[in-house]
């Protein structure tokens, strides 16, 4: 998620060549770009895309994968490569490290992404306690929607409900539209007890965040907390020291001001749950949509795999999710810090 401004493309052979000097991308490739003439501008400008130049940046990266990395198993189409030449602005050295952690963070994290399909996360589901809204915002950003009260934790564990926002996020960077635009996050903290967020302690958070900053070709734009309690004072405290600056100033805390809310997210494309006029707040769309894509992920995720040291001996992971990384963080000490907002 990291997206410095200045970034540049760099590649091993061709960064001190002018573009003029450089040979022409490769004519032989399946990938057609399916971004409007709009977003074709918005990646030039935001992201550094320049299209008579994509496939040549594809190129450069696939060739680094070959060379740097030859025991990584990933896939080389061009446009699975691309989802990582935009998050990282078309800088090659960043869009390969980011690709290089991708695989690290699903080999040391295997309670999450082992079996990571839609069949078997229907209970997390049908719970509503997340989806994605029918409606973008006026910036074309998807809507991911999350309802930490809809989740009762004698049913199941809290990874669960991390695996069914890894697989809503793996879905969604599929479109390309959303690899240029991003997304926005809309979190209903109402009901949320402390026995609940206790749940979600410093060692979860920082392999949360972890990915989402450094392990996900995904551009996480806004936050959007509405209904919280004072309790979300002790989950914000311990979720903030694993945020990059860039990342927690893009947090809004609305409380229970919707008039707020609509001031960032307009009311015609919010359900009526959250003071718009879009409807009831329906999950059965989002989830048939995930149910239809069961073979896609089976296919990517529920296959042996290469041994975890041909990947992690290469990769820099994100700090916490180093496979013996240790899990320090009793209930004690996080009821004890969630307490203290009171």
């Amino acid at each position: 998620m990291s997206e410095e401004s200045d970034s540049l493309r760099t590649s091993p052979s061709a960064a001190s060549l002018s573009e003029s000097e450089l040979p022409p991308p490769p004519a032989r490739t399946g990938y057609v770009c399916s971004l409007t003439e709009d977003l074709v501008a918005k990646a030039r400008e935001e992201l550094q895309e320049k299209p008579e130049w994509r496939l040549r940046d594809v190129q450069a990266l696939r060739d680094m994968v070959r060379k740097e990395c030859p025991n990584l198993s990933t896939s080389l189409e061009d446009a699975f490569l691309l989802r990582f030449l935009r998050a990282r602005k078309f800088d090659y050295d960043r869009a390969l490290q980011l690709l290089i952690n991708y695989h690290s963070c699903r080999r040391s994290w295997p309670e999450v992404f082992n079996n990571l399909r839609p069949s078997a996360l229907k209970e997390v589901l049908a719970s509503g306690f997340l989806t994605v809204l029918p409606h973008t915002d006026p910036r074309g950003r998807h809507i991911l929607c999350l309802r930490p009260d809809r989740w009762i934790p004698s049913n199941y564990p809290i990874t669960e409900n991390i695996r069914a926002i890894y697989l809503t996020l793996e879905k969604l960077i599929q479109s390309e539209e959303t690899q240029v635009n991003g997304i926005v996050i809309l979190a209903d903290y109402k009901g949320v007890s402390l026995s609940k967020a206790s749940h979600f302690g410093p060692f979860i958070a920082k392999k949360v965040i972890g990915i989402l900053q450094d392990g996900f070709p995904i551009r996480i734009k806004a936050v959007h907390v509405v209904n919280e309690p004072r309790i979300f004072k002790g989950i914000f405290a311990i979720i903030k020291p694993f945020l990059k600056e860039k990342i927690a100033n893009r947090f809004f805390l609305h409380g229970s001001d919707l008039n707020s809310l609509h001031s960032n997210l307009p009311r015609n494309i919010l359900p009526k749950e959250y003071g718009g006029t879009a409807g009831e707040l329906d999950i059965t769309a989002w989830n048939a949509a995930l149910l239809a894509s069961e073979e896609d992920f089976v296919r990517e995720f529920c296959q042996p795999g290469p041994p975890c040291d041909s990947i992690l001996g290469q990769a820099l992971p994100p700090e916490g999710l180093s496979p013996e990384a240790p899990c320090d963080d009793s209930m004690r000490a996080v009821k004890s810090q969630l307490y203290s907002c009171y």
